[in-house]
């Protein structure tokens, strides 16, 4: 199983979903820990490759969003939790993208150092 490894805000932010939004991305999260994909795990549109994947759940006519990569082989990164309040479609914010990429940097990062540190 790998370990799960929050970046930036996502945690508290993912704290502020509703109870069932955070268990179908707690359980979504979990089946990637366990090198598996749940039903409602895709790949990120408008990101490149397939190792960056989002969680979206509806709940009460607003839309949650996780994403989180698995590209990493230390760890899965949850990169950035947020409500979607856009209303122009399903395309995540160009604000948000940014704030994954930057998030994604910082995960490759972290990964560099954990892995490091297993070597020594």
């Amino acid at each position: 199983m790998r370990d799960l490894e929050w970046v930036g805000s996502s945690l508290d932010d993912l704290r502020q979903f509703p109870n069932a939004v955070q268990r179908t991305v707690g359980f979504a999260l979990y089946l990637a820990q366990m090198g598996d994909k749940h039903v409602d795990a895709k790949p990120l549109k408008g990101y490149r490759g397939a190792g960056v994947l989002e969680v979206i759940a509806n709940f009460d006519g607003d839309t949650y969003r996780t994403i989180y990569t698995v590209r990493l082989s230390d760890a899965v990164y949850v990169l950035h939790a947020f409500q979607k309040k856009s209303p122009r479609g399903s395309e995540v914010p160009r604000k948000d993208l940014e704030l994954i990429t930057s998030r994604l940097k910082l995960a490759q990062e972290s990964s560099a150092r954990r892995l490091r540190q297993r070597s020594e």
